[in-house]
Parts: C-alpha cells; structure tokens; sequence
C-alpha cells in the first residue's frame, strides 16, 4: 500500500520528479497532443510551408471554427496538435511577444527568438504548484531578418527542436516515416506543399479532402504568412491523384 501511495504523490504532483527522474503529468500531456489531429511543417528553400488535418466529427460543425495553423506575425505562422485552448493561450503569447518586440525595438521578431520565448513559458508549468503542463504541442515556422526559413517545434516539457520536416500530434511516427524518406533539402514551395499534403495521406486510410486541411505558406520572396485557399489545394490535390502518388 506504501508503494502505491508513493506512486500516486508522482502522479499527482507535477513538481515532483518519480524515483526514476519522470514527471508523469508531463507525460500525460504528451499523451494528449497525441490524440490530436496531426500537423506537419516542412522547410523549403523557398519558405516553409504548414498543412494541418482539420477533420470534424458532425457534418452539423462549422469547419472555419477549426483553427489549426495562426499567424503569430506577418512572418511567422504556428500550427498546433493537442488541446486548441491551450493553444490558443500559446498563440496569443506569441502575438504578444511579437508584437512587443517591434514596438520596443522597430522590428521583427526572429523565429527562434520567438519560439525560445514560448517554451520558456512552457516550462514554467512543469514547475509551478496548482497548474498543469500544457497538452498541446507547436510547429513554428517563419523567414528570419537575413531571408532563412525555419522551422521548430515545442514539447509540453517546454523544449524546442529545430526540424527541416516534421510532424506532430496523432499518426506522428507514420508521418514522419514517409518525411525521412521524401524529403529533400532542394524543395520549392510547391513540392513542400505537396509533400505536406502527401505525408497527411500516408497516415490515413482515404485520400485527402481539400475541406479537411488547413495550409498556410511563409515565402522568403517577401516573408509573408498566406493562407492558401481550398480551390488551390484541390487543384494541387488533384494533380497528385492524376499522377503517381509516392508509395
């Protein structure tokens, strides 16, 4: 009975580290960005390119009301797996952070600077009494002052990774299976769009539907975040089923 005890003051406590180093609240943060719709990020050498799976579960929902991918900045775009209100808290850090940067200094915030500001807030959860971790992880990904794309990625533990491609929430490994054996550094924009698209399919049983994903592109031509619209994806889509799909 002692032993059990001990393993749920572990549980339960998130400033508590286990015998074996784990903090378990952590983890179960983890564990919810993995019951998210899955996002992926892809560097390019023309921009970085974000896609994200938006499925709705009733045909009665509003699509437009499922935001996966935002613009933190003119710059730079987020897009998130996991819990949408801790994302949303994130997203508005960031904007914040942004937005404080060019009022104080008279200009753009660079991705990792960015990106390094977030997780630090992270981390702070995994240490403060009465709060949680949050269970949502980033892709970050934007063109910095000197015209570099780039791309990174949060962990609920409040550590980021610097990624040419990757993928996170549900089906992660799958994903990123098919990433590590398509991608290429010589991209362009489109071919990045494409394999975006490609590596959401590779995890799913049908093909994907334009209404079903949201995409967003940030080019090193002028370093701006767009949308990109459903008929373009459809034509993209398209394209893809006419030719031969990478197996």
């Amino acid at each position: 009975m002692q032993g059990q005890s001990q393993q749920q003051a572990y549980d339960r406590g998130i400033t508590i580290f286990s015998p074996d180093g784990r903090l378990y609240q952590v983890e179960y943060a983890r564990e919810a960005v993995k019951r998210g719709t899955p996002s992926v990020g892809i560097r390019t050498q023309e921009g970085v390119v974000l896609a994200a799976n938006r499925q709705v579960n009733s045909s009665l929902m509003e699509r437009s009301s499922v935001e996966k991918i935002h613009k933190a900045d003119d710059h730079i775009g987020i897009a998130s797996a996991g819990h949408v209100a801790d994302a949303r808290q994130l997203v508005d850090l960031a904007r914040r952070r942004a937005q404080g940067e060019q009022l104080r200094y008279g200009e753009t915030i660079g991705v990792e600077t960015l990106t390094r500001s977030v997780t630090d807030h992270i981390q702070e959860y995994t240490q403060t009494g009465g709060a949680r971790p949050f269970g949502v992880a980033l892709l970050v990904g934007g063109i910095d002052g000197d015209g570099e794309p780039r791309l990174f990625e949060t962990d609920p533990s409040g550590t980021d990774y610097e990624w040419q491609a990757a993928a996170i929430g549900s089906n992660r490994n799958e994903i990123q299976d098919y990433l590590e054996e398509h991608y290429r550094p010589d991209l362009d924009l489109d071919a990045g769009l494409e394999l975006a698209l490609n590596a959401l399919a590779a995890a799913e049983d049908d093909p994907v539907d334009a209404a079903d994903v949201d995409v967003a592109t940030i080019s090193t031509d002028d370093g701006t975040f767009r949308s990109v619209s459903t008929d373009y994806l459809e034509t993209i889509l398209a394209e893809i089923d006419g030719g031969e799909r990478d197996e």
